[in-house]
């Protein structure tokens, strides 16, 4: 009888040990699978630059182009929009391009954008300096802003022989509504409206 009770808790520890390993691997895979994404820059995931990481760059020889793509989600009464359709700049170079968002709704509203690049491949080597997407924005009824985003493409693309044939990458935004309590206080970059991008337009 003893035996049998012995046997019995054994496996119940076993199992118990097996469940709080499978919670702690769940609550580890998301912030895992994000490291992962980041390295690799799998899912079209882009890089973030450290400061000053981009004045340390050598130029590459391949000319990229960069081309813009946007889309909202439908509960967010905002259109957002590129405001130039490409750029292009040699691998190392640092570029800046301007999306435009307007409120046109009569309430302050909240978005945050989602982001990825195409072809996929190319995630790890697009790197953003600086971006309105780190951060939510808000915006008052019928404000409109101009969003910069600065960003470069690893020269070091032109040493991986699976994207040799790669000269255009698509940066892509989604903007969704954030439905937490907006602030009234407009963001930074409202001091941006009607600012002109500093890019020629192609």
């Amino acid at each position: 009888m003893t035996t049998t009770v012995a046997k019995n808790t054994r496996v119940a520890l076993i199992l118990g040990s097996v469940v709080c390993g499978m919670v702690a691997l769940a609550f580890a895979s998301v912030p895992l699978y994000r490291l992962f994404c980041q390295v690799t820059g799998f899912g079209g995931t882009t890089q973030v630059a450290e400061a000053g990481a981009e004045n340390n760059l050598v130029l590459g020889s391949r000319e990229m182009t960069i081309r813009f793509d946007s889309s909202v989600n439908g509960d967010l009464p905002w259109t957002f929009k590129p405001v130039q359709r490409a750029v292009s700049l040699t691998a190392g170079e640092s570029g800046i391009a301007f999306y435009q968002a307007k409120n046109t709704s009569a309430e302050t509203v909240r978005g945050v954008a989602t982001f990825n690049v195409t072809p996929l491949k190319a995630g790890q080597y697009f790197v953003k300096i600086d971006c309105f997407c780190f951060s939510e924005q808000t915006l008052l009824p019928g404000q409109e802003v101009d969003m910069p985003v600065t960003f470069y493409v690893d020269p070091e693309i032109e040493n991986d022989p699976n994207l040799s044939e790669v000269k255009t990458i698509t940066l892509s935004y989604t903007f969704f509504r954030d439905d937490e309590v907006v602030s009234q206080e407009v963001s930074g970059l409202g001091n941006n409206a009607g600012q002109k991008p500093a890019i020629e337009i192609n």
